[in-house]
């Protein structure tokens, strides 16, 4: 741990306290982001100086300031992730021949913010700016499979944490575990109607310069078209690999 900049434990920090609906206890956080009691505390101490965190002290929790607030819309002016994507999405539709989406990590949920549809497919529940429980998507099965195992723990605390949507999918942290395993194995995510009933979808992780999943790139494709699956996957794959390149992350 010594060995690891100070600024990459704050930026885990601030990516911890993103993940979460509501502000935490110092314990929850040093716990999360294999940081010593002490030395969380004072980069939070840090933090709130800068206004990137606030302490609750009747709580005694933690959560995000406003200067988090600021970089996030920076960050949404910019639309850095959106930009370079958008090209890799319409090359993925034309070899694919099915829809493609973008999508990021917002708590337990993940945000669609890019879409490009194939040429004659019906619109999907999957339209930008639409939020969806991550646990029962591709595109957030490939990003939670990519995180530490104590991040995702923190993500799902109790089974209160699973929304259902159809009546399928994980109910509990264990049955998560075994999907993300499984995920890791493979090399890439899937569904088969747990957000749309007849629809599957096919994702895979981008990832950043410190091999973390920014974002879950996925195509979506009628469940009787089952017979491409290994074709999808492929060139999902691609496109994510592409994506992870121009961010500087693993090959």
């Amino acid at each position: 741990m010594g060995q690891v900049p100070a600024a990459t434990r704050a930026l885990r920090v601030l990516r911890f306290l993103a993940s979460l609906p509501d502000p935490v206890p110092l314990d929850r956080i040093s716990r999360a982001c294999g940081l010593p009691r002490s030395t969380a505390y004072h980069l939070l101490t840090a933090m709130i100086e800068e206004g990137f965190v606030v302490h609750l002290s009747d709580e005694h929790r933690y959560g995000l300031g406003v200067a988090a607030f600021e970089v996030g819309s920076g960050y949404s002016r910019q639309e850095p992730l959106q930009r370079i994507s958008r090209r890799t999405l319409t090359d993925l539709v034309d070899r694919a021949g099915q829809t493609a989406h973008l999508a990021v990590l917002h708590g337990r949920d993940v945000l669609y913010v890019v879409e490009e549809r194939a040429p004659g497919r019906p619109p999907l529940v999957t339209d930008v700016g639409v939020r969806l429980p991550a646990h029962l998507t591709a595109s957030g099965r490939a990003i939670l499979s990519a995180l530490p195992a104590a991040q995702v723990r923190a993500l799902y605390p109790d089974p209160s944490a699973f929304v259902e949507r159809h009546g399928t999918g994980p109910r509990t942290l264990s049955a998560l575990r075994a999907v993300l395993s499984e995920t890791r194995r493979r090399g890439f995510a899937t569904e088969r109607g747990e957000v749309t009933p007849g629809l599957a979808s096919v994702a895979a992780p981008v990832l950043d310069h410190n091999a973390h999943p920014v974002a879950g790139l996925a195509v979506t494709y009628p469940e009787a078209d089952a017979h491409d699956v290994a074709h999808l996957a492929n060139e999902v794959r691609r496109a994510a690999g592409a994506l992870t390149a121009r961010l500087g992350g693993p090959a």
